[in-house]
């Protein structure tokens, strides 16, 4: 078992990281003095994930979309009993969750932790899967399906999706189709879960008021060692053009809805903060409401409170998205667009630059106080192969020039897409 601690060199905090000999990667943040506890166990396995082999296989295999959301509702169900039941006595809140490359089992409480860490270590290495409990799950999920369907902001969001990627499976909704999960079963269940939840592919993230050396001794326990099976994904080839610069729908709601999407190159590691934190900034001096654009946007009726931005990325896919409510959607396109011109020709203001710099920097130093926030940080740290405060490094050291740059490289108008979904007339 190799221990290291880890410390952030911008603002003191540390946490404890563990390769430990089953496998699995565990980080710690003992935060003595907070009442909570919370805990996460993901594996690197979202619904992006459909292509795959592992050392021992000659070839990929290929999967349904939507299995690995599947996997996740069954893995909540064991011979014995239903997961929540479990939770439910001790008095935790549990859920999982299933994104584009991840998937996620958690739990928050404020006692009882070390039989809470238990039941979650358990359950996820004891799969219980059956013929007649994945079909009966399978009508279950296509319901889910079928609703967010007709979820206008699930569909604006997708839409836009299906118009920027050719062929990533991004595009597809995390759920797969009705069609697609029909074609799951019991042994694909296992074969995905054998692959993935493999120990090797996985991390424990917890944090709060706990005693590492307790976390350790529990995971001692009940952790089953596994072999490194070598696992490997592969993504069809994306080209960096769009398929389609607009989609447009309607549907019977109150208010449109837009999405515009700035299809960018993707990154990893180090080289992905640094794009995260240039984006992040450039689409909040595009959205501030204290700057120029926001302000007449506003005034004249085009935008509401709804309009905001955000950065959108994973493995092989890097947006940055606009949304919000609005009737005139492609006003708002052109704003955008020549708003960038501006800053691109004019340079970008400094104090606007400092301000929304300093304002990210704080509450990422702020999070650090929260002890959810801290788990998930963790976690997604190690999934994106960086450590738990390189972030805040990067953003320390994000200049001026480097949002102009990647305004430049990456905001293009070839590579815009809207995506709207508009109120039905009578």
């Amino acid at each position: 078992m190799k221990k290291e601690t880890i410390t952030s060199q911008r603002t003191g905090d540390s946490c404890v990281h563990i390769k430990h000999d089953s496998g699995l990667d565990i980080y710690i943040c003992e935060m003595n003095g907070f009442s909570g506890i919370d805990a996460l166990i993901g594996t690197k396995y979202g619904s992006v994930n459909t292509m795959f082999k592992i050392a021992a296989d000659s070839d990929y295999t290929t999967v349904p979309e939507g299995i690995a959301h599947f996997l996740e509702h069954k893995l909540f169900e064991n011979e014995d009993c239903g997961v929540f039941e479990l939770y439910a006595g001790t008095g935790a809140m549990c859920n999982a969750f299933t994104s584009f490359d991840k998937t996620c089992y958690l739990f928050s409480c404020s006692k009882n932790y070390e039989e809470n860490l238990r039941i979650l270590l358990e359950f996820i290495q004891k799969p219980y899967f059956t013929k007649e409990n994945v079909e009966k799950e399978m009508g279950i999920i296509g319901q889910e399906i079928q609703m967010t369907n007709d979820n206008p902001e699930w569909r604006v969001f997708f839409n836009m999706l299906g118009c920027m990627y050719h062929a990533h499976p991004v595009k597809t909704d995390i759920a797969g189709t009705v069609e697609s999960i029909s074609k799951i079963d019991a042994p694909l269940l296992y074969k995905c879960y054998d692959t993935f939840y493999n120990l090797n592919n996985m991390v424990l993230s917890i944090s709060g008021n706990i005693s590492a050396d307790k976390v350790l001794e529990i995971c001692d326990k009940y952790l089953k060692p596994c072999e490194d099976k070598g696992l490997e994904t592969v993504f069809p080839e994306e080209p960096l053009d769009i398929v389609s610069s607009e989609i447009r729908e309607t549907q019977p709601i109150g208010a449109s809805i837009f999405q515009i999407g700035y299809k960018c190159k993707p990154a990893s590691g180090i080289e992905l903060l640094r794009q995260v934190a240039a984006a992040s900034t450039a689409s909040s001096l595009l959205t501030d409401p204290a700057l120029p654009m926001y302000e007449k946007l506003l005034k004249d009726g085009i935008i509401n409170s709804t309009f905001c931005g955000e950065v959108f990325y994973g493995n092989g896919y890097f947006t940055v998205i606009f949304s919000g409510e609005s009737e005139s959607p492609d006003v708002i396109r052109q704003a955008l667009s020549s708003e960038i011109d501006r800053l691109l020709t004019e340079g970008i203001n400094e104090k606007d630059f400092q301000r929304i710099k300093k304002s990210t920097y704080g509450m990422m130093v702020r999070e650090l106080n929260n002890v959810e926030a801290v788990s998930n940080l963790m976690l997604s740290a190690h999934m994106e192969n960086v450590g738990p405060y390189d972030s805040i490094e990067v953003l320390s050291e994000l200049t001026n020039s480097d949002v102009t740059n990647f305004m430049q490289n990456e905001m293009q108008n070839d590579r815009c897409v809207l995506s709207v979904i508009g109120k039905e007339t009578e």
